[in-house]
């Protein structure tokens, strides 16, 4: 009678661990589940074809936290003591995305400059504006009645003020900071990875000029980087086609594989400027006052509450911030209630967000990517809103070819208050806006200038009736100020201040900056808050921080995709 007890229970458990583990290894892999063509990994590969890929997930790029996005109220300012009416309150959708902890600081602004004079020497002929359109404007700590000579020498390049935020930096410059800083950041991929080789350690080469690593020109010729020198190149990925026996056998270290694909997951997503909906989501940081699906209470600030002191604890009665408390009073009583700096301060000296972003109110205000409008267009578009889209493509030549900016034709573009900043840097991919060929029949665009869409456009003037080509002169809706250029017998171009009468600045050139400054009072630490500037323009209380794109799910904590139900 034991017997059969026990043999009963060994067939009931052999029973259930069989369907236990049949469900377990229906779901281990639900991505590899199914092929749709019935051809597996092993098939592909002795095809010469990329199987599924081993991709893990995105990682954070270095000194940057991953911000889940969501919906929000963008706007729904408490005071609005300007009067301005250009924060209303609008219901907005934020995708996921990445942004830095900290402003970008001096020392890490002067590796770009070290590296920019660096490869773009300023004794040759070929580079002379690159170096010069890339530093800071150090005068902008000038005041007429101030005594401030010692910032304009020292605030840049003295270790005093290493890990303060960069300032006296245009728009424009923040770009050209983040363009230069998604080539380093995938350089140092491949390095890590052992595909391409550390370049400045490389005795056969010389870093210069158009020689230098782009991540656009890689992606799109990898054989092109370094005029075809594959000495540049280790090993490589693993090759998808199988070696054949009479192959001579290749030399140690070269270059066997095959190289990245942005199918392969490996490279970094382009660093940017967040746009304003991400740079005042992640400061309000709503996550903190959510309750389930809702959020409770308004958020003044960046940190939770609506004062900008300590309400407890040890530094009771201490700023949370570092901004102008007063007339003549930048930092409080000396001792306590001082904020520590009369000026900027290091990153990092107040605690984070909710998003563990540090200084979003206060310190330096920053760029983000918009070009200013009174009024956020929610009606048009309430989902990754961003007014600024220039679409463009690459350039191809006449044999079909992309078009890569070599040493010898170096374009400059001169910005209205006279500086020189190159249009493309060499060996970087030119790029061209689309036409309306490119763009015909498109449901969801109709040219490649959208800047002015909907608020500045032919469209939204008294003038919409009428087609672009009839018009002699093209109607401004924001009469805002334009210098004229006389061009003298040398080439010279002379800058002349506008002397007619305006009704606005808004133009679009126009960019927002947000959150408050050292020199700021309480009022502009809310998020919520828009000031704009040119944007070639710099002063000495606006810094930048960058964003990337998160790619994939929008949390580190992803949802398991479903799978169909076995049935027995």
């Amino acid at each position: 009678m034991n017997f059969k007890i026990f043999k009963n229970i060994s067939k009931l458990f052999l029973s259930v661990l069989l369907v236990v583990t049949v469900i377990g290894c229906h779901n281990r892999n639900p991505r590899n589940n199914v092929s749709l063509t019935g051809w597996n990994d092993k098939d592909k590969a002795a095809g010469g074809i990329a199987g599924d890929s081993k991709y893990k997930g995105q990682e954070a790029p270095p000194g940057m936290v991953l911000i889940e996005g969501g919906s929000f109220t963008m706007g729904q300012v408490q005071d609005d003591v300007m009067f301005d009416w250009n924060t209303t309150p609008v219901t907005q959708q934020v995708r996921s995305f990445y942004m830095d902890e900290t402003e970008v600081t001096n020392s890490e602004y002067l590796f770009y400059l070290d590296y920019i004079e660096k490869v773009f020497p300023r004794n040759d002929v070929n580079y002379e504006h690159i170096y010069m359109s890339a530093v800071p404007d150090t005068l902008v700590w000038r005041d007429v009645l101030g005594f401030n000579e010692l910032l304009t020498e020292n605030y840049l390049r003295h270790p005093g003020y290493a890990d303060y935020p960069v300032i006296g930096v245009s728009w424009i410059q923040a770009n050209q900071y983040c363009n230069w800083r998604t080539d380093r950041v995938n350089e140092r991929i491949l390095v890590d990875k052992g595909i391409l080789k550390p370049l400045f350690r490389l005795d056969s080469l010389e870093v210069k000029g158009q020689n230098n690593f782009n991540t656009d020109a890689y992606l799109t010729n990898p054989s092109k980087l370094f005029d075809g020198d594959s000495t540049i190149y280790r090993k490589g990925l693993p090759s998808l086609e199988p070696r054949s026996k009479g192959d001579a056998r290749p030399s140690r270290g070269s270059f066997t594989g095959r190289h990245v694909k942005v199918s392969d997951g490996i490279l970094s997503a382009r660093f940017r400027l967040p746009t304003e909906v991400e740079w005042e989501f992640a400061a309000k940081a709503v996550v903190e006052d959510r309750e389930y699906n809702n959020t409770r209470g308004r958020k003044k600030y960046a940190w939770k509450g609506k004062y900008t002191r300590t309400k407890t604890g040890k530094y009771q009665g201490d700023q949370l911030a570092n901004f102008k408390q007063g007339q003549g009073d930048y930092s409080g009583v000396p001792g306590w209630s001082n904020d520590g700096a009369d000026i900027t301060i290091q990153v990092k000296s107040y605690d984070p967000n909710a998003f563990g972003l540090y200084d979003m109110s206060g310190n330096v205000a920053e760029w983000v990517a918009d070009v200013y409008r009174p009024i956020i267009d929610s009606e048009a578009n309430d989902f990754s809103y961003f007014r600024g889209n220039i679409f463009t493509k690459k350039l191809i030549d006449q044999d079909g070819r992309v078009v890569i900016a070599d040493d010898f034709s170096v374009e400059y573009d001169t910005l209205d208050n006279g500086n020189i900043i190159p249009k493309a840097l060499p060996g970087s991919v030119k790029y061209t806006p689309v036409t309306k060929r490119d763009a015909y029949m498109k449901t969801n665009y109709e040219k490649a200038f959208n800047v002015d869409s909907r608020d500045g456009d032919l469209a939204s003037t008294k003038l919409y009736a009428k087609n672009e080509d009839e018009l002699e002169t093209k109607p401004r809706m924001y009469n805002s100020p334009i210098k004229p250029k006389e061009i003298g017998e040398s080439g010279l171009i002379i800058q002349q201040y506008d002397t007619d009468k305006r009704t606005t600045l808004i133009s679009d050139k126009s960019r927002v900056y947000k959150g408050g400054s050292w020199k700021d009072r309480e009022y502009w630490l809310d998020p919520s808050q828009r000031r704009y500037l040119p944007e070639y323009m710099a002063t000495n209380y606006i810094g930048f921080r960058c964003a990337t794109d998160r790619i994939g799910p929008m949390t580190y904590k992803r949802r398991k995709p479903t799978t169909t139900k076995v049935r027995y």
